[in-house]
């Protein structure tokens, strides 16, 4: 192994540790309460060492967002592979649904905490938001095409209903504000089942989608071991 490749590997051992301390940190304290000094003392590195990958906190829990954005990516395309569009479109988004209970702390912080400033702002930003629900809406359109689908619906409306409606069971389940015995995998089973009933009926929307922002670049293609510059401690 060479010596470039042996610091690389370090770096990535190390921004590794400093997610999963943030991470840790975020479920048992909450956003506010983390800092860049917390996170030093989890790892046993100094809180210089953490300013030497990211400037500050926020910068942190962004790239947790991009982080969380790439599992949930790898999760919905390991569901690919159907024949029949609609069952693709089931598939794809049932591991949403299942991504939402195994990398519970990562769905909090991408779709439901808006305690973090930087990703509730630049939400819009997130390149990979973008790319997902281009993706999503993508394999809509094929049940369009397949004609399962009125040829009046529009993927891009489809896409957020189906969203809208799994998002809720699985902020209800990850909330346990079922009662007991209350099944939220059959909550959410149902749920997308009848907005998928609906979809194909040709209800009404009445839901208008922004008009798409421009493509963004790839976040793989920057340089993720850039020191940023040191700020005030968060």
């Amino acid at each position: 192994m060479g010596i470039k490749e042996r610091q690389d590997r370090e770096r990535l051992a190390v921004r590794q540790a400093i997610f999963e301390a943030a991470r840790d940190l975020f479920v048992a304290e909450g956003y506010r309460n983390v800092s860049i000094r917390k996170i030093a003392e989890r790892i046993e590195y100094s809180p210089a060492a953490i300013y030497s990958y990211f400037p500050s906190k926020d910068d942190i829990f962004y790239a947790l967002a991009e982080e969380g954005f790439r599992r949930l990516d790898e999760k919905v395309r390991g569901a690919l592979g159907h024949e029949d569009p609609i069952q693709e479109v089931r598939a794809c988004w049932w591991a949403y649904y299942e991504f939402s209970k195994e990398q519970r702390e990562f769905f909090q912080l991408m779709f439901v905490d808006r305690s973090v400033p930087q990703i509730t702002e630049q939400w819009t930003g997130l390149a990979f938001v973008h790319q997902m629900l281009a993706f999503a809406a993508s394999r809509i359109q094929r049940c369009i095409d397949a004609r399962i689908f009125p040829a009046t619906t529009n993927p891009e409306v489809a896409m957020h209903l189906i969203w809208g409606a799994l998002t809720g069971p699985a902020v209800i389940g990850s909330g346990c504000r079922l009662a007991p015995g209350e099944d939220p995998d059959a909550l959410a089973r149902d749920i997308l089942e009848l907005v998928l009933a609906g979809l194909g009926a040709g209800s009404a929307t009445t839901f208008l989608p922004c008009t798409a922002p421009p493509v963004l670049p790839d976040p793989s293609s920057i340089d993720k071991f850039s020191p940023g510059v040191r700020t005030d401690e968060s």
